[in-house]
């Protein structure tokens, strides 16, 4: 099933009132059709935190950022486990293994996720995935060789605003590595991050980017500002803006998986239910890179309460 063109997702933007209920509706039908009533839900870990020598304006882990966050290596094979367990106890059906850091390459670090990548798969049967940075093709192919199912790597924004966010690697970095991974035969999760000071245009030139990476899962975060982040004085989202790039994406992309990921406890608030109408598929629950996220019972009651179902590990996303 094809999607709406660029032209008509900018117009969804700019929707309110009666259109926009029409359009949310009909992102919600295309939702349905394609996942029926489940809700996928993933979770990260945050192996290796802080201390990163790009200069991304709005991560509070770069080069450029003076925040207070948590700074500590690689986490230990056990401590990776233990949080997958925690996962998959709670009713996530993906866990990715999150580095900071430009790349994660073929050493010991490597050697540490690859054994903590087997033992997961062993041990609780969630689907795996990696979020590692720009990695190489070797790389790719010992995760996928331990069990990695799905490689996650953002491209953050369209090429357009990526000077004004990255002056450290190139825009081409960024869809090197999805296309390599999928070269690889992994399944990608890649997307970007909303309200980084982008124009409405920017935003779906994002997506059309990301529809033409041809990704398998669609990862729409929206920035919440950070004290010490260079975006720290940022301010550039409301609850509906929000729900306007989520049915955009939808329409855009109907066969995708189009999950919300951080800021969506900042910005939506009580309106959170509203993003399973509007067209997401996925949610990540658990808590962020460095900031937290909401109680996992609270999530798992909101997608209940919708008539919708938690999906399993044993079933399909």
């Amino acid at each position: 099933m094809s999607g709406i063109s660029r032209d008509e997702a900018r117009r969804i933007l700019d929707l309110d009132g009666a259109e926009l209920q029409a359009a949310i509706s009909e992102a919600g039908r295309l939702r349905e059709r394609r996942h029926g009533r489940s809700v996928n839900l993933c979770w990260i870990v945050n192996a290796k935190s802080g201390s990163c020598g790009q200069d991304c304006a709005f991560c509070s882990q770069s080069s450029r950022s003076t925040a207070e966050i948590p700074k500590y290596a690689l986490l230990p094979v056990d401590e990776l486990v233990g949080a997958a367990r925690e996962a998959a106890a709670a009713g996530a059906v993906r866990f990715s293994i999150v580095t900071s850091g430009r790349a994660v390459r073929e050493g010991k670090d490597l050697d540490r996720i690859l054994e903590a990548a087997r033992r997961i798969g062993d041990e609780t049967g969630l689907r795996l995935c990696a979020s590692l940075g720009c990695v190489d093709r070797g790389v790719l192919t010992a995760l996928k060789d331990a069990g990695v199912i799905r490689y996650h790597h953002n491209v953050e924004t369209c090429e357009s605003f990526w000077p004004s966010i990255c002056s450290t690697r190139p825009y081409s970095e960024q869809r090197r590595v999805v296309r390599d991974a999928l070269d690889m035969g992994l399944e990608v999760c890649s997307g970007g991050i909303l309200g980084l000071g982008e124009t409405l245009d920017q935003r779906v030139e994002l997506l059309e980017e990301v529809r033409e990476l041809g990704v398998h899962s669609v990862a729409l975060n929206f920035y919440v500002p950070i004290p010490g982040a260079p975006l720290e004085h940022v301010r550039d989202l409301d609850p509906l803006s929000c729900l306007r790039v989520v049915v955009a994406a939808r329409l855009m992309m109907p066969e995708r998986d189009i999950r919300v990921c951080g800021g969506r406890e900042h910005h939506l608030g009580d309106l959170q239910p509203m993003l399973l109408g509007a067209g997401i598929s996925g949610m990540m629950v658990g808590g962020y890179l460095t900031t937290p996220g909401r109680p996992v019972e609270d999530d798992l009651q909101m997608i209940r309460d919708l008539g919708l179902i938690p999906d399993t590990i044993s079933g399909d996303d």
